[in-house]
C-alpha cells in the first residue's frame, strides 16, 4: 500500500504502540495485492508484514532464531531474530481480514506448536535503516502457547531456540533491526500491555 497512506502526517521510525486500530482500520481499507517483484525495491510502498513474537509464558522464554544459508531472504542471512512472520498473499482475505488469514497461515506453515495460541497485536515497526526494511510494514504480535514450547519447521533454513530476554543481551548487536527494536520494547514491558491489544487472534495448535 502506499507509503504516504500509512504515513499522511510523515513517516515515524522505530517502533509505536499507539494508534494500532487507526492502522488496522487503514490497511484493510486501502491495501491492495501486487506482485512481489514490482515493490520489493519500491520503498513508496509499504508491504505488511505479520511479525509473531513467541512467549513462552511458563518459563518466561522467547523463541529467537537464525537465518541459515538456504534462507530465501540472503540480505538477512546468520541474523538472528525475534520475530517470524512473512507477506499477507492473496488468498489471506478470502474468509475475512487478510491480515488474521496472513498471520494464521504463516503460523501454520513456519512453526510447530503441540497446542493452541493466543496472538496480541502490541505494536508496529517502520525502519527505514536497510534496504529490507525500508520496504515492509511490521505488524508486531505476541504470541503466547497455552501448553510447551514451539519449534521452527523449516530447519534447513531456520534454527531455534528459547531464550530468556537477559540470556539474549550478548546477541543483541547480531539481531536484526527490527528485532532490536522489539527486544528493546520486551524489556519495557510489552507482555504487560498485550491484554490491551486491540486485536487478539485465535491460532490452532500445529503439530
Amino acid at each position: 500500500m502506499p507509503r504516504t497512506t500509512i504515513f499522511p502526517d510523515g513517516a515515524w521510525h522505530g517502533l509505536v504502540t499507539r494508534g494500532l486500530e487507526r492502522l488496522l482500520r487503514t490497511v484493510n481499507a486501502v491495501s491492495e495485492y501486487r506482485p512481489r517483484a514490482d515493490v520489493e525495491d519500491d520503498p513508496a510502498l509499504q508491504q505488511i508484514i505479520p511479525y509473531c513474537v513467541v512467549h513462552h509464558p511458563h518459563d518466561d522464554t522467547y523463541l529467537i532464531t537464525r537465518r541459515l544459508r538456504r534462507s530465501s531472504e540472503k540480505r538477512l542471512h546468520h541474523l538472528y531474530s525475534l520475530g517470524i512472520g512473512g507477506h499477507v498473499n492473496p488468498g489471506d482475505g478470502e474468509a475475512g481480514d487478510p491480515v488474521i488469514g496472513g498471520l494464521r497461515r504463516e503460523w501454520a506453515e513456519e512453526i510447530s506448536c503441540g497446542s493452541p495460541a493466543t496472538a496480541r497485536l502490541v505494536a508496529a515497526i517502520n525502519d527505514d535503516s536497510s534496504p529490507v526494511s525500508r520496504v515492509h510494514l511490521g505488524l508486531v504480535f505476541l504470541v503466547e502457547p497455552a501448553l510447551g514450547v514451539v519449534d521452527v519447521r523449516e530447519t534447513d533454513k531456520l534454527e531455534g531456540e528459547s531464550m530468556a530476554l537477559g540470556a539474549m543481551r550478548n546477541r543483541y548487536l547480531s539481531m536484526e533491526s527490527w528485532s532490536q527494536l522489539v527486544f528493546d520494547d520486551l524489556v519495557n514491558g510489552a507482555v504487560s500491555r498485550a491484554p490491551r491489544s486491540p486485536l487478539v487472534v485465535d491460532l490452532r495448535a500445529a503439530p
